[in-house]
């Protein structure tokens, strides 16, 4: 057994979560503690923390860190994240600093994706007798933040799309009061703000089709304590039309009615509304008959992160729903999914090939097979210069379970699948780390090959084996089912020789086609 702690800095408040770990993917929760803070609403308001607001969080945390010494945990042993408000923060850098200098925390900001990847995880553990319902239906994951709303979108258990969306509780009440309007106002303007995003969300799954509403937060919890039909530890189930009547009901009152009808704290009263108000207005444009409101929250998902440590088969899982991902962002564009999935498993196959000569390991693995997915989907905007556009694409998109720098390697690995190498004069290239940019060079080099041996986009090359002959890589190829032992490779091989220089620069290898 072993006593962990998770902090998190969020836009509304500083919580607490204080667990033991069993040492096979469990917990058990010992402590919870919870602050208000304005954070979220000075950074949304005036795009930084205040001092007051900075001087108020270190308190804060310094009591935090006394309440952990009691359980035998340092200050540096603590998991401490922080989500939309200091991600927009101009003075985070500073605020981050401070933290550790006084408290001892080291604060980890957290990207968007990153928050979608823990909250599935959460949602995962929460709703462990449902996981077939997920995997049998379309579905939506919706958190509504002080800053944002996260949304995951599943077509049969696969991801289709996470996405991370400037809606929440703080950033709308500000954005209202700064109108000068009445509160009136408020349910317009989310109705529009939400209708913008759904019509955006119905090109990747139609939300008509979504049968199962998933909806994490404190306010859906309070929801679900009044009005649950169904619950267990792990969850509540509330009726469609009990929700949404809830809902209309508390967004029409002010915070202080809140505090008095439904006896909560401030901290808790004063966004309820407009939480529940974007709640609603999704599931409205679902075709769910109920909602589940998990108990869970971002903090549960980093426990099980940190609990739980390599799992063979939630690794796998979580890689199936990347590349999930991935795939359903090629679709958006329209690319040939065909070629696209055979250039990535041919890619996959020189990996595990040449493991002596690249020395990377499964996450590098993993982003060339989104690199090879995603190798041609330039061509949506055109085919003449369609790696820069592939890169453009890919590097302005979201792909679940992959976080920014994921992102940026992928992204130069398409822009290098053909044309020039990597240089000096590019940018993009040239702004990353040393190491981003020596794995950027070993799989664009390994996906060039790829993509050549499918130069006609007909997969007639099925499965491939390497040989090293001096200074040559032997590709020995088998045709795809249905095809003779003669092949006429012609085309593949001027392809090859059009295509290998970077490889051999890289690997030390001229690629033959046997």
């Amino acid at each position: 057994m072993k006593t962990i702690a998770v902090i998190e800095i969020g836009s509304t408040g500083i919580r607490l979560v204080v667990a033991e770990i069993d040492g096979e993917g469990g917990f058990k929760v010992l402590d919870r503690a919870g602050r208000p803070s304005r954070v979220g609403r000075d950074v949304f308001t005036s795009g930084y923390v205040s001092r007051e607001a900075l001087r108020e969080s270190i308190a804060v945390l310094a009591s935090y860190r006394e309440l952990l010494r009691g359980y035998g945990i340092e200050s540096t042993e603590a998991r401490v994240i922080a989500t939309s408000a200091l991600r927009e923060a101009s003075n985070r850098d500073t605020f981050v600093d401070r933290v550790e200098l006084q408290t001892g925390f080291k604060v980890n900001i957290v990207e968007d994706i990153e928050e979608n990847h823990l909250m599935y995880l959460g949602v995962q553990h929460a709703l462990q007798d449902e996981r077939k319902r997920l995997s049998k239906s379309n579905a939506m994951i919706l958190e509504v933040g002080g800053g944002s709303t996260e949304i995951m979108l599943l077509r049969r258990g696969k991801m289709t799309g996470a996405h991370s969306l400037r809606i929440g509780t703080v950033r709308v009440d500000e954005q209202v009061r700064g109108a000068g309007v009445s509160p009136t106002y408020l349910r317009q303007f989310l109705e529009d703000n939400v209708r913008t995003a759904c019509d955006s969300l119905d090109s990747e799954l139609p939300l008509d089709s979504v049968k199962t509403f998933i909806v994490i937060g404190s306010d859906a919890r309070i929801a679900a304590a009044r009005l649950a039909s169904e619950s267990s530890e792990g969850y509540a189930v509330v009726d469609r039309a009990k929700f949404i009547a809830f809902a209309n009901e508390i967004s029409a009152l002010s915070a202080e009615d809140c505090v008095a009808k439904l006896r909560l704290p401030w901290s808790e009263a004063e966004g309820l509304g407009a939480g529940l108000a974007i709640e609603s207005l999704f599931l409205e444009r679902t075709d769910a008959e109920t909602v589940v409101v998990p108990n869970v929250s971002i903090r549960e998902g980093v426990l099980l992160s940190m609990s739980r440590g390599p799992d063979v088969e939630i690794e796998a899982e979580m890689r199936r729903q990347i590349i999930a991902s991935a795939a359903s962002l090629g679709r958006k564009f329209r690319y040939d999914e065909a070629h696209a999935r055979h250039v990535a498993d041919l890619s996959l196959g020189l990996f595990d090939g040449l493991m002596r000569e690249h020395g990377l390991g499964a996450r590098e693995r993993l982003l060339l097979e989104a690199a090879g997915l995603l190798h041609d989907i330039g061509t949506y905007i055109r085919a003449s210069g369609h790696h820069k556009h592939g890169e453009y694409i890919v590097a302005n998109s979201e792909i679940f379970g992959l976080n920014r720098g994921d992102l940026t390697i992928v992204a130069n690995v398409v822009r290098y699948h053909r044309k020039s190498a990597p240089s000096s004069m590019h940018l993009n290239y040239i702004s990353l780390p040393r190491e981003d940019r020596t794995v950027v060079m070993k799989l664009a080099a390994i996906l060039r090959v790829a993509d050549a041996l499918d130069r006609g986009h007909n997969q007639r090359i099925g499965s491939l084996s390497i040989e090293r002959r001096e200074d040559r890589l032997a590709i020995r190829t088998e045709g795809a089912a249905g095809e003779g032992p003669a092949i006429d490779l012609s085309l593949e091989r001027l392809s090859l020789a059009e295509k290998s220089d970077m490889f051999e620069d890289v690997f030390g290898l001229e690629p033959i086609l046997v």
